[in-house]
């Protein structure tokens, strides 16, 4: 991330006091207090339902058929949904869900007071175009109605509107359940970017974005974030980016329609009992939508529907998109040194544009959202030169606003007075603008429910942001609006994870109005709907290491999991973001990391840098020891344009991801059990190295003929092979079908002996 507001916690746990080790993980964090979230979803009862309703309902090219004790959605021979066996489908309930927030981490506490979880089925009313199915939710305190409409979607699949006679009372807010089948196991995928197993099976999943946390279950810095800074550490279903959606390894899918309030309310997924999905979701109508596919991949096009998508800008696949801070002179310096080294260099990403400020807890932006003159003199000419030498700048915004007098910069707006005086900011409970402690200082947000904010909002990213030729930006935050927030519109518990898509859309205004439909933007925090607004995404915040809870691994699975979501194109910094001395450990990037993640990003949808949070003690790309490294892996990147516009075509699409975990190629092979490598599309299989140390992967190859993209070498699909992947030689292999494998196996290998045929 660009300047997060997760670095709040990162001093402190550098000088945390090592003995609390001693008492042991879970022990510490009870007997200190650490908050933590408390789930608690309804158990379905059973169902039943009067013979009247029993039949076979026909809907278009789908039938809903009702059965005692079952209700199924079929397509043909093929159901798209069931209930699980004998189990309602639909509960109902009232409560509250409360919140303990801190900087941008939210926890949850959730308490129902009155549940109807018995499920009685007594009608069916068929219309043209629609079965409604009617009856009653039932408790010992008494019974609820429901209705629950079906339709078909044009797109492909079913709709199914869902009521219930659940209203708030006594201040209690409604809460719906709705439950799926699937063959007892079968895998669950999905909920927006989990960055935890691609099988969610065995869990509460809880659908709120918020910051993903520091360790996230690494030791001991999770243990020691979590108590000096109040749960800083995070969990595994921590995430910046969560939504109702997920699919099953029965070819089936489930998701909140994107349009529907709904599918920003809070909820949780219950993926606990194995032979059913539980959606609980705090509001008291829902709009899904269910799908079924004749392959994962199908399946996930079918899903995500027929949206427009913006395409990825054709530079971004030239190369290497290098995060630089310093200033003008900088800047030139250290492109002329890339470049000079061999490195593909599409683009710099100038993420302190606006200035830097020292607060106690390290460097940080002015979010001023104007650029400091200071810092570039002759930005316009700095711009245009790169331009002429093909390399296109990008920067950095978020949505929030710093009091911009302290700066002492006469040369710029104070955009937060402004908007202040506007009546433009989220507003605290006694009717003053929200300043939330960012640490060092305080920010406001400006409020995305009022159309004058949207207004002035995208006017400042399109005469500010996007001036002076600049291509795009990271598009930073959007998880951190507090739940007691006071709205133009709305309320922020309903908002809070709306909150994201608002920001998508207020940057897309922004790129409009600046007659820049191709800007680059990329987000880190999100919700569903998002892709129609932004061409690409990030993983957010990597530690620089190499763990399966937050360091490189965790980039694949939080992939793994967006793709099939409803995010095609994600991508993560290289090298990760966070450092910290913990006295026990200095995370800190090394050189085999740097590169080992440069090799990873090389094939992926985009190969963006990142100095990270610590630059001064963590190995760059740029300097001289990695040089070498990241120029190789930049060339191979650019080498792949030819095959990846062919992906990231079909990505913008159909909504089927750039990087896709094997399930969604090869099902029914050995290989889609394989977690811990990749298809870039549909024909290059990626194996990287994930562990330090390691100089050699073994893969499951699924059938066919398959051809190392370096060596050249061919392999018999269908079998696991054990290959050797020294640094410089990633396990990459093209399908030896595919009309340009040739043509990719002679680039990459040119691409990795470098300019002067070496091995560079």
């Amino acid at each position: 991330m660009g300047d997060t507001i997760r670095r709040w916690a990162l001093s402190a746990v550098g000088t945390a006091v090592t003995g609390s080790l001693a008492l042991g993980g879970a022990a510490s964090v009870d007997l200190l207090g650490v908050p933590t979230d408390h789930l608690e979803v309804m158990s379905p009862s059973g169902l039943t339902v009067d013979p009247g309703a029993v039949g076979v309902h026909p809907l278009g090219a789908h039938s809903v058929v009702v059965e005692d004790g079952a209700v199924r959605v079929v397509e043909g021979e093929q159901t798209v949904w069931s209930n699980a066996p004998g189990a309602a489908f639909l509960s109902a309930g009232t409560g509250h869900v409360s919140w303990e927030e801190h900087r941008g981490y939210f926890w949850a506490d959730v308490n129902h007071d009155r549940q109807w979880t018995a499920q009685q089925l007594t009608g069916v009313e068929a219309a043209p175009g629609s079965v409604t199915l009617t009856g009653d939710l039932v408790s010992a305190d008494g019974a609820v109605p429901f209705t629950v409409s079906f339709t078909e979607r044009a797109d492909g699949g079913v709709a199914a509107d869902v009521d219930t006679g659940a209203t708030s009372a006594g201040g209690d807010d409604p809460v719906l359940q709705w439950i799926g089948g699937r063959s007892a196991g079968a895998g669950v995928h999905g909920f927006g970017e989990q960055f935890d197993d691609f099988n969610l099976d065995g869990r509460l999943v809880p659908v709120v974005a918020r910051e993903q946390g520091v360790g996230r279950g690494e030791q001991p810095l999770t243990l020691l974030a979590d108590v000096t800074n109040g749960g800083a550490g995070g969990t595994t279903s921590m995430t910046y980016a969560a939504w109702p959606s997920y699919v099953t390894g029965d070819l089936q899918g489930v998701r909140v329609d994107p349009d529907d309030e709904a599918a920003h309310a809070f909820a949780v997924g219950d993926t606990r009992t194995p032979d059913r999905v539980g959606l609980e979701v705090w509001a008291p109508s829902m709009r899904l939508e269910l799908t079924r596919g004749d392959t994962p991949a199908h399946l996930i096009a079918t899903q995500q529907g027929s949206v427009e998508r913006p395409r990825l800008a054709d530079w971004t696949q030239q190369g290497a998109i290098v995060g630089i801070q310093g200033g003008t002179d900088t800047v030139r310096e250290t492109v002329d040194r890339l470049e000079a080294s061999g490195t593909e260099v599409a683009g710099v990403w100038l993420q302190d544009w606006t200035g830097q400020r020292t607060t106690d807890f390290g460097d940080r932006l002015w979010w001023t959202w104007q650029l400091d003159e200071q810092r570039y003199p002759g930005w316009e000419q700095l711009v245009g030169e790169l331009h002429d030498r093909g390399i296109r700048t990008t920067t950095y915004v978020n949505p929030w606003l710093v009091d911009a007098a302290p700066k002492n910069d006469p040369g710029i707006r104070n955009l937060w007075a402004e908007a202040r005086d506007a009546g433009l900011l989220v507003r605290a409970p006694d009717g003053n603008p929200y300043m939330v402690d960012q640490g060092g200082y305080s920010a406001a947000l400006v409020d995305f429910t009022n159309p004058a904010g949207r207004d002035w909002m995208s006017t400042v990213i399109a005469e500010e942001v996007l001036a002076n030729g600049v291509d795009g930006f990271m598009a930073d935050f959007g998880e951190a609006l507090p739940m007691d927030a006071v709205l133009h519109d709305g309320d922020a518990t309903l908002m809070h994870n709306a909150w994201p898509r608002l920001w998508s859309e207020v940057v897309r205004e922004g790129c409009e109005k600046a007659g820049r439909p191709d800007c680059v933007t990329w987000f880190r925090a999100g919700t569903s709907g998002m892709d129609s607004q932004s061409p690409a995404f990030w993983n957010g915040d990597q530690m620089v290491g190499w763990s399966e809870e937050d360091g490189l691994a965790s980039a694949l699975a939080g992939t793994f999991a967006a793709g099939v979501s409803g995010w095609p194109v994600v991508h993560s910094d290289i090298g990760g973001y966070t450092s910290v001395n913990l006295q026990l450990t200095d995370y800190v990037r090394d050189a085999e990391l740097l590169a080992r993640w440069g090799e990873y990003a090389a094939f992926g949808p985009m190969f963006r840098s990142h100095e990270g949070n610590r630059p001064a003690v963590n190995r760059q790309v740029f300097d001289p020891e990695e040089i070498d490294a990241f120029a190789r892996n930049s060339r191979i990147f650019a080498a792949l344009a030819p095959y990846r516009a062919e992906v990231l075509d079909e990505a913008a699409r159909t909504g089927v991801p750039a990087i896709r975990h094997m399930w969604l190629t090869h099902p029914g092979t050995a290989a889609a059990g394989a977690d811990d490598q990749f298809m870039l599309g549909g024909s290059l299989l990626v194996a990287p190295v994930m562990a330090p140390g390691q100089t050699e992967v073994a893969v499951s190859l699924p059938p066919g003929t398959w051809r190392h993209l370096i060596t050249g070498q061919v392999y018999q699909g269908d079998s696991t092979i054990t290959v050797a992947a020294p640094i410089g030689s990633p396990a990459a292999f093209i399908d030896n079908a595919h009309p340009l494998a040739d043509q990719l196996v002679g680039a990459v290998g040119a691409a990795v002996h470098g300019p002067g045929g070496q091995s560079g």
